[in-house]
């Protein structure tokens, strides 16, 4: 049962991985902007600017996500500094390498899977009691659309996202009558730095397949995590939310 349910989201403090820069930033400017007291949290804190980010963050951590000792460590500073947790946006994430699987390298699987997946579970885990004892919370995983389809040369993106969506369903049945709601969004491809590891061949092959003829903005994820994220969303929990300019068809 619910114990204590915001009506707004204005001071609730939102942790968001991998929030220095592309679908990380946007959706912490825009949480920020509905009045969450925004932690960030990301393995290299030096390049953010409050001014070029267009808000001021409660707190920085340098945090690896992939590392659970490094996520306790950051939530236990997170906690110190901002008092509680309300709201957990995992969306750290690597792309890397574009290779047939059979020609992929071993490490580059391993940390493909460490951060995007791994990263996860470790984010989950750490915040889930937290949250469950305040009797209120959302956690809002970034999965991909890669997760549901399967895209060739990028496979260990593709199982780690998948895995993403296993993990946001599991996770949400164990919390269903806690008052903590558990969704995630898969997007297909943003406009990010991101595309600096991708192919121009790879880039225009799932471009071709978007409906809408374009890629995604970050703005408009975030614009889906900030009503996930908010009291608003209370009777959903274990759904992918797609953003996907049309290419989805389940």
């Amino acid at each position: 049962m619910t114990t204590n349910t915001p009506r707004e989201m204005k001071g609730q403090v939102a942790i968001v991985t991998g929030a220095v820069r592309g679908i990380g930033l946007a959706i912490a400017r825009r949480l920020a902007r509905e009045g969450c007291r925004v932690v960030v949290w990301d393995r290299d804190i030096a390049p953010f600017d409050a001014e070029t980010a267009g808000f001021r963050p409660a707190s920085l951590h340098t945090v690896d996500v992939a590392d659970y000792a490094s996520v306790e460590a950051a939530l236990a500073a997170t906690i110190a500094a901002e008092g509680r947790v309300d709201i957990m946006v995992n969306n750290a994430g690597i792309n890397g390498p574009v290779t047939p699987l059979a020609a992929y390298p071993l490490d580059a699987w391993a940390r493909v899977i460490a951060v995007n997946l791994t990263g996860v579970f470790n984010c989950c885990r750490a915040v889930v009691p937290h949250l469950s004892a305040a009797g209120y919370g959302r956690i809002v995983n970034v999965a991909s659309a890669a997760g549901k389809e399967g895209i060739p040369n990028i496979a260990p993106y593709a199982a780690a996202k998948h895995g993403v969506l296993g993990l946001t369903k599991s996770l949400a049945r164990e919390l269903a009558e806690t008052g903590v709601l558990v969704n995630c969004v898969a997007p297909v491809m943003a406009e990010t730095d991101l595309l600096k590891e991708m192919t121009e061949e790879h880039i225009r092959l799932t471009k071709a397949k978007i409906p809408m003829g374009r890629l995604v903005q970050t703005d408009e994820i975030a614009a889906m995590v900030a009503w996930i994220a908010s009291p608003e969303c209370s009777f959903t929990t274990g759904f992918t939310f797609d953003i996907s300019g049309g290419r989805a068809n389940y």
